[in-house]
C-alpha cells in the first residue's frame, strides 16, 4: 500500500528537501519502518526507546491524530496521507 507521508521542515535533511514522499506500509508503524530504510535516521527522529511515538512528535492518519486512534498500530490504506507534525515547545534535533 503506498501512503504519502509529509515531511516537517526540520526531517527534509533526511529526505533531501523532499516535502512528501510516498511509502508502502499497512500500518503507522511499518509505515515508520518504511520510512527508516529509505531514510535512515527517521525512526530515531520519531520513536522512542521504548517503542512508543515521541513525546515532541505528532503523527496525523488522514487529519486524525494516530494517537487517538490505534498509535502506531493504527492501519493505513492506499492513498491515505500521514503527516509529521513536530510540537512547537519540541525539537526534532
Amino acid at each position: 500500500m503506498s501512503v504519502t507521508v509529509k515531511i516537517p521542515t526540520p526531517l527534509r535533511k533526511l529526505t533531501n528537501g523532499e516535502t512528501s514522499v510516498d511509502v508502502d506500509g499497512a500500518t503507522v508503524k511499518a509505515v515508520v519502518e518504511s520510512l527508516e530504510s529509505s531514510f535512515p535516521g527517521m525512526r530515531d527522529r520519531l520513536i522512542d526507546e521504548s517503542g512508543g511515538l515521541r513525546h515532541f512528535v505528532n503523527i496525523y492518519l488522514n487529519g486524525e491524530d494516530v494517537r487517538y486512534l490505534e498509535g502506531l498500530n493504527s492501519p493505513v490504506g492506499d492513498r491515505d496521507e500521514l503527516s509529521i507534525v513536530p510540537a512547537v515547545a519540541g525539537g526534532l534535533r
